[in-house]
């Protein structure tokens, strides 16, 4: 299927590696003129070479961090013109509420909303003018089926479903397109590093850890991050037009809810 993306100039932050990485390279195999942003300059030039390789399209690796505002402003000003823009950045933390400060709170809350909050803030006078628009948040699972030990990023990824719901309605005058979409477990560096020091703390091994934390999951089996990135590329599609203001999970069943 041809998702006509060919030309369409297409922004993503957190794209140094993960579920970001995976979009952005699903996005130049369709011909999207990609430029891709995270806070480690080595790592997203590294990441923007291996896109160009494989894929055979040319990538833009810019450097910003979405908890530093003028960071941010920085990033947008560099960028001559945008029709999509996608927030690959965020984290989940597993703590307990009472081990959790308001300094916690706070970091957690910058790194998974306020720094999307900026990034599209500092966008819009692009988008206003890019063709079709189209912003893309990138939340959990969690904001629906909330995850033992993890109460800080529960919340707000929670939110996260908010932002996109109120954005989506307060931005179609103007043309842009806001959803997000809602990973599950997906096999990622994150999760090796937080199944490897399960596996340490616990006398186990690295695939026991994963064998229990997938059997919640209907499939049966973490994601790979390219199974997103699929969903990803379609819901900034055009053959995607007409869903709006929705948070869909890709999450293999592990959310249980109807809603």
């Amino acid at each position: 299927m041809d998702l006509q993306l060919a030309g369409d100039r297409i922004l993503i932050v957190g794209a140094s590696e993960g579920i970001g990485y995976a979009t952005a390279r699903a996005l130049a195999a369709e011909g999207a003129r990609v430029t891709i942003a995270a806070r480690r300059a080595d790592a997203i030039a590294a990441a923007a070479q291996r896109i160009a390789n494989d894929t055979g399209t040319p990538v833009v690796a810019e450097v910003a961090d979405v908890t530093d505002a003028d960071s941010v402003a920085n990033l947008l000003q560099r960028i001559e013109s945008l029709d999509a823009l996608v927030l690959a950045t965020g984290g989940s933390r597993r703590a307990s509420f009472e081990s959790l400060t308001d300094a916690d709170w706070l970091a957690n809350y910058e790194l998974n909303v306020l720094g999307g909050v900026r990034t599209v803030r500092a966008a819009l006078p692009l988008l206003r003018q890019g063709r079709s628009p189209r912003v893309l948040f990138f939340g959990g699972a969690a904001a629906r089926m909330p995850y033992p030990n993890q109460v800080v990023s529960n919340v707000h990824k929670a939110g996260l479903l908010a932002l996109t719901k109120t954005l989506a309605a307060e931005l179609a005058p103007d043309g842009i397109r806001v959803n997000a979409l809602c990973p599950g477990r997906t096999w990622t560096r994150l999760w090796q590093d937080r199944a490897e020091t399960l596996a340490r703390d616990e006398g186990t091994t690295v695939d026991a850890i994963v064998h229990r934390f997938s059997e919640e999951i209907l499939v049966g089996r973490f994601a790979k991050a390219e199974e997103i990135a699929d969903v990803a590329a379609f819901l900034l599609s055009p053959r995607s037009s007409y869903i709006v203001g929705q948070s869909i999970n890709v999450d293999g069943g592990i959310a249980r809810g109807l809603l």
